[in-house]
């Protein structure tokens, strides 16, 4: 049995970090949902950058949309909104096999609004609205501030994807803000069922500290903040407030393992999938990285519920000097920086593109 799908048995799903217009037009992401399991996607500012910087599929919209438009950010969601609606439209059976569980794409509001509550509450209901579709999450960061737009998006029964968490603590806010606006929802006699997931970033840790922590430590900072995050999700689930929110009709807000793609060559290629394999998360990878577990993969078993050795890894970390809550709200700050960057820099492709075909024309 292939790797992919003896993953997707554990069950764990396997979704595509990546979008882009080639991929639906050529086939490629429906031979991905056919052949490797996939049941999901996800999409992020810097996704777009290089889809839409780096390919001329793009130009023939940009050039009859760019009139109408409203704004560069306007015609942005226009060109997203329509790739996300195909894909959506491609795992639609998996959403309604699995009741609403699986099949979900994402659509990030501008991260330009990171800092920004009520901004970011109000681009989300204004893109989910937009888009139609019932299987598209909005990715709202995990920033101190994104916390409250959560609740309020919940509440307001917009699904959820919980981008830039990076540790247990910007987790446990996260699940809670959302458990907030489950509980309002249910006071309110409205239904429950909103669906969300949370987004932990795993590589980037082992990033930050390469060359910081003695060889031994290389490349296990970010499994063990997952498994720490593991446990403290699957705490999530077994307590009173969630059950009680449960026995009311709610979902519980699932896990994403994010970031999942190896950066240090010297590493295995799946090394973060084989070490997240965990029942009832979602694993969003890289093309590079499906494709590479499909091709020589391996499931050895399923993470420890209880975090395994996490607290013992961590320590050595400690003791190597890394203060792992600095380093995570500095890689939050440094995700959401990031973002910026590639949103600025996709609205700058936006707006050469419509002014050199406007001059061409």
């Amino acid at each position: 049995m292939q790797a992919t799908r003896t993953l997707h048995d554990l069950g764990q799903s396997l979704w595509l970090d990546n979008i882009t217009r080639d991929l639906l037009n050529s086939g490629t992401l429906e031979r991905y949902i056919d052949e490797l399991s996939v049941t999901g996607l996800t999409s992020n500012p810097t996704i777009f950058d290089h889809a839409i910087g780096k390919s001329s599929t793009y130009d023939a919209d940009i050039s009859g949309k760019a009139p109408r438009a409203k704004s560069r950010e306007d015609l942005f969601f226009e060109l997203a909104l329509a790739d996300l609606s195909r894909a959506a439209d491609l795992f639609q059976p998996v959403h309604a096999r699995t009741d609403g569980i699986d099949g979900w794409v994402s659509l990030e509001v501008s991260p330009l609004l990171a800092h920004d509550t009520k901004s970011t509450l109000a681009a989300g209901r204004d893109l989910h609205k937009r888009a139609g579709k019932p299987n598209l999450f909005i990715k709202i960061p995990g920033t101190p501030e994104g916390v409250p737009a959560i609740e309020e998006a919940i509440f307001a029964g917009v699904p959820v994807n919980v981008t830039l968490l990076f540790s247990r603590e910007q987790y446990v806010a996260a699940a809670e803000a959302y458990l907030r606006g489950v509980e309002r929802r249910i006071a309110a006699g409205l239904n429950p069922a909103v669906a969300s997931v949370a987004s932990i970033f795993v590589s980037r840790w082992d990033v930050a500290v390469a060359g910081k922590v003695p060889a031994e430590l290389a490349n296990r900072l970010g499994i063990a903040v997952g498994q720490r995050t593991y446990k403290a999700y699957r705490e999530m689930l077994a307590s009173s407030r969630f059950q009680r929110a449960a026995n009311a009709g709610a979902r519980a807000q699932r896990l994403l393992w994010a970031s999942t793609g190896t950066k240090d060559p010297k590493a295995s290629d799946i090394l973060y999938v084989k070490s997240l394999a965990s029942p009832f998360t979602v694993n969003t990878m890289p093309e590079g990285t499906l494709k590479a577990f499909a091709d020589h993969g391996e499931v050895a078993g399923e993470m420890a519920a209880d975090g395994g050795d996490c607290e013992t890894v961590l320590a050595s970390f400690a003791r190597a000097g890394i203060d792992v809550d600095a380093l995570a709200k500095r890689l939050q700050d440094e995700g959401a920086a990031s973002f910026v960057k590639s949103w600025n820099d996709l609205m700058s492709c936006i707006e050469a593109k419509s002014t050199a075909m406007r001059k061409a024309g």
